[in-house]
């Protein structure tokens, strides 16, 4: 099969590249591993992560398309109260880390719907469910890709002008023998004051498998988990507390803290202003990412709020999810960890009368669209990285470094975004670095490998280290990359340009940013201070 653009993963940045490239007239080929296009909005059941201010300013014009079509879709099919229904932030879960928590089916109908046109002329082919397997090359060309069917097997052979590498953990970098970089850089590598002195290529952000759950009457205990006794007496060393339980470090001060966790609380959930300038939200574990708030809805509608666990206690951090044999052995370790979390929820944690255990919570693999209850995909927070034209580095943006000078401003910049440097406790033993960071740009330079012509990342695998990472990772930023690469992709084909071409002569650039601004990219922030 063959397209004018092939988009190799339809997670988040997946489904913007294919938008971005199918908008500027060319045709694109997007392949899906899972059942659901949308990766860490859909598929890995992550609620967005997004900045103070998106609701003014700081999203491409098609992601903002996106949340409004996930509110229009709550209106239009959804028994909201008359006051749910009015608002116009309407945030459906009522959840503390995000301005708009809402169930992921709902931005796998409204990811359809803005494909929709596309599919119908037959400029887009969606091939699901299928995976990279191999890939062919001419020198520093990408000539082919070989997908494979998750289920039969069947094998495709896929070309195009141009290869967008968007899946989670950077699988066509090995297999096209792109230069790439893992794990934690050395400090004299980088330079950056967070960095350790010997690079540790091994040292990744914990892999979680996050899931939904509700409340009600009844039993809805699962069996007990093979592994349950080994997690049941886990301790990090760094952690202060067993793994199962309500308490752990606080992100930005590292102290222990217990959280609060009680389903239903009953609190009004049109008072809840989701703002992580302020805070994580995490303190309440139920309204932390809470996806349905039951008083958002006319009563009767849900018999309880639905809930999403993507918790610290479920940071898995025996091993890296890749570049090592046991890799799927991790991934199902990191699966037994979260039915571990649950059945302690359900058996063991405490609750405010004295008592113990949950049992009327209930697994609700029904919301995450998968056959054993989990979200369908893990949800891999760092991935294997290109190694770029320009890394982005913690200095670049860093508030503790920058000051009042706010991040650096890349002349080729194709994009902007905004959030904490945020790395979770890694597989090397380190707990959180979680700082603050100024609002930031996307510079052109991250997506241009050092070698290749004709591959392009589109996900969380651009130039970033392993610290920026902790800021680029999230759905807004990652939308607006793949967005950049799909349209870098298609103005490339249209001009007879090289990627490097675009970024390295004045003229070009200016003319490529002039587009992504015509489709809606913004390109820099006003004046505003990180947090």
């Amino acid at each position: 099969m063959q397209a004018d653009v092939l988009v190799i993963g339809g997670g988040t940045g997946g489904v913007a590249a294919a938008l971005g490239a199918l908008r500027a007239g060319r045709s694109v080929l997007l392949t899906e591993e899972y059942d659901w296009l949308g990766g860490q909005l859909t598929s890995q059941a992550v609620p967005p992560d997004e900045h103070t201010w998106i609701e003014q300013f700081g999203a491409t014009a098609s992601y903002r398309s996106l949340r409004d079509g996930v509110r229009d879709y709550y209106r239009r099919h959804y028994p909201l109260t008359e006051a749910a229904r009015a608002r116009r932030d309407l945030n459906p879960g009522a959840g503390h880390v995000s301005r708009l928590c809402h169930e992921p089916r709902v931005s796998v109908a409204v990811i359809d719907a803005m494909l929709a046109p596309y599919r119908g002329s037959g400029r887009l082919t969606v091939l699901q469910p299928y995976r990279p397997v191999a890939a062919e090359t001419d020198g520093d060309r990408v000539t082919a890709v070989t997908v494979e069917h998750r289920d039969t097997g069947e094998r495709l052979t896929l070309t195009g002008a141009y290869v967008l590498d968007a899946t989670e953990t950077g699988e066509l970098l090995p297999l096209t023998g792109t230069e790439y970089v893992t794990g934690f850089e050395a400090q004299s590598d980088t330079g950056e004051p967070s960095a350790p002195e010997e690079a540790q290529p091994l040292n990744l952000q914990a892999v979680s498998y996050c899931f939904a759950l509700d409340h009600v009457d009844g039993d809805h205990t699962i069996d007990k988990p093979a592994s349950y006794d080994f997690w049941r007496s886990y301790q990090p060393s760094f952690w202060g507390a067993p793994l199962l339980s309500f308490k752990a470090p606080h992100p930005r001060t590292l102290e222990l803290v217990e959280r609060g966790f009680t389903p239903n609380p009953g609190d009004d959930p049109l008072s809840v202003i989701a703002d992580q300038r302020v805070s994580g939200g995490d303190m309440n574990l139920w309204t932390f990412r809470r996806i349905a708030a039951r008083d958002m809805f006319t009563p009767g509608a849900y018999e309880s709020d639905i809930t999403l666990v993507n918790w610290p206690m479920i940071d898995y951090l025996e091993g890296p999810a890749l570049e090592v044999p046991d890799a799927a052995g991790h991934l199902a370790r990191a699966k037994e960890l979260s039915f571990s979390m649950l059945y302690w929820l359900q058996t063991e944690a405490p609750r405010a009368d004295g008592g113990t255990g949950f049992p009327g919570l209930r697994l609700r693999g029904d919301v995450t669209g998968s056959a054993d209850g989990l979200a369908q995909a893990p949800y891999h927070r760092e991935s294997r990285r290109i190694r770029a034209e320009y890394t982005v580095v913690e200095q670049d943006l860093s508030l503790d470094v920058r000051g009042g000078k706010g991040a650096v401003n890349y002349g080729d910049t194709v994009g902007i975004g905004m959030y904490r440097i945020d790395l979770h406790p890694s597989t090397g033993g380190d707990n959180y670095i979680d700082v603050p960071s100024s609002p930031f740009e996307i510079p052109l330079g991250a997506l241009i490998p050092q070698r290749m012509e004709n591959l392009l990342p589109a996900s969380k695998n651009l130039g970033t280290t392993h610290i920026t990472n902790g800021c680029y990772r999230l759905h807004p930023v990652e939308w607006n990359i793949g967005e950049a690469a799909g349209l870098l992709a298609a103005h490339c084909v249209e001009q007879g340009l090289s990627p490097r071409a675009v970024r390295n002569t004045p003229e070009r650039l200016e003319t490529f940013q002039r587009l992504l601004t015509s489709h809606g990219v913004e390109l820099r922030w006003p004046d505003i201070s990180g947090y």
